[in-house]
């Protein structure tokens, strides 16, 4: 493509783009098929990282010689999280349907941040899909984001609107003498995005109130009371709750019918953060634990974790529409309406969120649905939780292995303990158990600290992951482990 006009970036030879970009699409195939012959992750030598290290290319070069450089220096090196060894974050695998809906999109270069075009329609139809998996009333609407960050940033947001109404918007919380005295409320095992989204609001992390959980890690309602009482007591204004539907560390899911009453009683904003576990309405045996999720006036979660989207693909939904247009829509000249033609249509994507320009992020997950079905998808969901209890069991049956948390859904919490764990330096030990996992490439999971204790931890999100990855797991942990505790090696460490 040296040769190409420059008043264009098309290419002067269309049939030389198409044939590369079989070879690449025949090369992803391959890629995906070929997951189990690779290590789930290995670090990239220098000479990849040097052959990325380039000047800023001022003439056209060779999408060839580009694509070489891909296949050397990236492809092979990155987290890994498609490969059924995968059992480290919480993090979807993608699909080859997710694959070919990216090129598509691509290829479509839609803007979906609103006007009269058939992309905005799909979403729209994704909004009513979600609208009636979660049980929320004809007025809810949904929007893609990048992720759930993103989305609980938006349900603080949200929140703080209908509390002080749209005039916020204009005069700002140092407008308004009482905004100092907002207080919400959260678990102390919330994922950090929740601290972030009260200091990107405009509220401040100190703003927050860190609620006591219980012993499977589920928010102590009693102790919510007790602290919104205190906080009332002070002169402090209590507006919003956010519980959590799958937490970070052991995938417990707060008491949320209980919570949904309390936040009725108190007048509070209920908004649930349900990251990956909200997406378990799809699965039969999963759904019930989420009995409540239906009452939260917003709620957060990504298509790209249990969903098996390809990233990302975050979403956020209020159960009434009107209080994200309170929240974001922004009139403009340039973003009129009209009665009729390309700028024609009621509330554009860009009104209800904080993003004019937007991907077409609905495709890929639109074609996920309609490829393989709700039911294939709630079907890899409990296949994850029964590998996650066929883990939770293993563990439990070796004398040499100490469970550290409740198995709730797909996590599992554990630690090599050894035959005399007085005598050992457990938390060193599964540290380098960890690395040397990551070494081997067989199965990576990653870590946490529960009660001080350093803590395996294995999320199991991966619709292509096995029985027998969850075995060569343990057995790789235990074998690590009795060679690490050895006293040769206690006495050369």
């Amino acid at each position: 493509m040296a040769d190409r006009p420059a008043t264009t970036l098309d290419p002067d030879d269309w049939d030389a783009v198409r044939a590369l970009g079989h070879r690449m699409l025949d090369d992803m195939v391959d890629h995906l098929a070929g997951l189990r012959t690779r290590p789930v992750w290995q670090p990239m030598p220098p000479e990849a990282r040097e052959a990325l290290r380039q000047p800023l290319p001022r003439a056209p070069g060779s999408l060839e010689a580009a694509y070489e450089t891909l296949q050397d220096a990236v492809i092979p090196y990155t987290a890994g999280n498609p490969h059924p060894g995968f059992m480290g974050w919480v993090q979807g695998a993608g699909t080859p349907v997710g694959m070919l809906a990216e090129l598509i999109a691509g290829a479509l270069n839609a803007n979906v941040g609103g006007r009269n075009q058939a992309p905005v329609e799909l979403e729209h139809q994704v909004s009513h899909w979600m609208a009636g998996l979660f049980g929320f009333p004809q007025a809810a609407r949904g929007i893609f984001v990048t992720g759930t960050s993103i989305a609980n940033f938006m349900g603080v947001v949200v929140a703080r609107t209908a509390l002080l109404g749209r005039e916020v918007r204009a005069r700002g919380l140092a407008g308004d003498p009482g905004h100092g005295k907002l207080r919400a409320y959260t678990s102390s095992e919330a994922h950090g995005c929740i601290a972030k989204a009260m200091e990107m609001a405009g509220l401040g992390s100190d703003a927050l109130r860190r609620i006591d959980v219980d012993g499977d890690g589920r928010m102590r309602v009693d102790d919510l009371r007790a602290q919104v009482e205190a906080d009332r007591r002070a002169g402090f204004k209590p507006f919003l709750l956010v519980a959590t539907a799958g937490t970070v560390n052991t995938g417990a899911i707060d008491p949320l019918p209980q919570l949904a009453d309390f936040a009725r009683e108190q007048d509070l904003w209920l908004h649930v953060d349900g990251a990956y576990a909200a997406l378990g309405m799809l699965a039969p045996d999963v759904a019930p634990l989420l009995a409540g999720i239906e009452r939260a006036d917003s709620l957060a979660f990504d298509f790209h974790k249990w969903g098996q989207v390809p990233y990302d693909a975050g979403y956020f939904m209020a159960r009434d529409r009107a209080h994200m247009l309170d929240a974001f829509a922004a009139p403009a000249a340039y973003l009129r309406r009209a009665e009729r033609g390309l700028a024609a249509g009621d509330a554009w994507p860009c009104d209800l969120g904080p993003d004019l320009s937007r991907g077409f992020r609905a495709l890929k997950t639109w074609l996920t649905f309609q490829a393989y079905g709700a039911d294939a998808i709630g079907a890899a969901i409990s296949h994850t939780c029964a590998l996650a209890r066929r883990l939770c069991a293993r563990v439990q049956a070796e004398p040499e292995l100490e469970l550290l948390a409740p198995v709730a859904l797909n996590v599992v919490c554990f630690r090599y303990a050894g035959a005399d764990a007085e005598a050992l330096d457990l938390d060193r030990i599964n540290r380098e158990i960890v690395l040397a996992l990551y070494d081997e490439g067989r199965v990576a999971p990653s870590s946490t600290e529960l009660a001080g204790r350093y803590a395996i931890r294995a999320a199991i999100v991966n619709h292509r992951t096995r029985e027998d990855d969850v075995d060569a797991l343990a057995e790789a942990v235990l074998r690590l482990g009795r060679r690490l505790s050895s006293p040769n090696h206690q006495e050369s460490a």
